[in-house]
């Protein structure tokens, strides 16, 4: 599935030979190539893009699931790279842009089998890059910046917005210095009401939780003065019971701290005001990556209604997602299915 080299598995029961990939752990055998043409290429775009569900194909042209299936088949075995569609990248985000753009960062996690990240202009509304790995490190990001380089460089982005992983602020840091960097105050905000409990019998922690639900509304220096103001203000009234230690008895570890999420939560909003207010001083980055959160919603929504999927699938069904995302009529799907046909025939 991956398109790398697998290796002999034995034999399936009824004594066909089975091959196992041990990089994406996918298990198959050697099947007769199935052909298959353009109009089927355009019913496995409406599959994807859920224009047609299953049911309606089948009504629609007659046949049966496992018919379906095998025409849809070759098209699974084929994990589309984002150079496949870089042709129909607008000549309005390739060429220099007319103004300045922010490139959003985020990652969709597959059952903790790997991670599909996805490099989006924000601005423009359009996937630049997606790549899957084991895990968001370094050297994952790393490759991946290399390639989105190769894409952008007549044009680079403006600003960051991510939910500010150690391995991607490293690589950002690292290739782009000068770039403004803004965490996602969206997750910032999930992280402290998980940390701070609606029903909690501690008044400090009530209060903290108040100041934390409106750290998406700042949007002038005065507002951040005050909601900074309101944030030292608590620590200095309530800052003792950060402190509180709880003695183990009977126990492995000797003591802990009594308020450990109302520490945390307190160390996440006085964390680098530069960082969690860049938007404040650049007004064209967003304080929130929201665009990529909603297309984080349709993946998982678009997941949910495939349920019967493996991993090794659903990472080659979301390729094709984000491949098919970049067609705005027929004729971009024909020129897709002319640059991809041989690719496809070959499994």
């Amino acid at each position: 599935m991956c398109g790398e080299k697998a290796r002999r598995n034995g034999k399936t029961k009824i004594g066909k030979k089975r091959f196992f990939c041990r990089y994406c752990y996918y298990s198959f055998i050697r099947q007769r190539h199935v052909k298959v043409g353009y109009s089927d290429f355009v019913k496995f775009h409406d599959f994807i893009v859920n224009k047609l569900n299953k049911e309606a194909i089948l009504e629609k042209e007659y046949i049966s699931r496992t018919s379906l299936w095998r025409k849809f088949k070759p098209f699974f075995g084929y994990r589309p790279a984002p150079e496949d569609s870089n042709f129909l990248i607008p000549k309005n985000l390739s060429n220099a842009k007319p103004r300045p753009w922010v490139l959003g960062i985020d990652g969709k996690w597959l059952h903790r089998q790997g991670v599909v990240m996805i490099y989006r202009d924000v601005t423009n509304k359009f996937n630049l890059y997606w790549s899957f790995h084991f895990s968001e490190s370094y050297e994952a990001v790393e490759k991946d910046f290399e390639k989105v380089n190769l894409i952008i460089k007549d044009s680079l982005f403006s600003g960051v917005v991510s939910d500010w992983k150690g391995a991607i602020v490293s690589a950002v840091n690292i290739f782009f210095p000068p770039t403004p960097h803004q965490r996602c105050l969206s997750h910032v905000q999930r992280q402290l009401l998980r940390f701070l409990p609606l029903r909690s019998p501690i008044p400090a922690t009530q209060k903290l939780r108040i100041i934390a639900k409106v750290i998406t509304d700042i949007k002038t220096h005065e507002e951040k003065y005050y909601w900074v103001s309101s944030v030292n203000y608590w620590i200095l009234k309530y800052g003792h019971i950060l402190k509180e230690k709880t003695i183990g008895v009977g126990v492995k570890k000797k003591w802990w701290y009594t308020h450990g999420n109302t520490r945390r939560a307190v160390k996440l909003l006085t964390f680098n005001e530069k960082h969690l207010f860049a938007y404040l001083d650049y007004p064209f980055i967003p304080n929130t990556n929201n665009s990529l959160e909603g297309l984080n919603s349709q993946i998982k929504t678009k997941l949910s209604n495939h349920r019967g999927m493996q991993t090794p699938q659903q990472i080659t069904y979301l390729f094709w997602l984000f491949t098919f995302k970049r067609i705005k009529n027929r004729y971009d799907l024909k020129r897709l299915w002319d640059s991809l046909k041989n690719k496809i025939y070959r499994f």
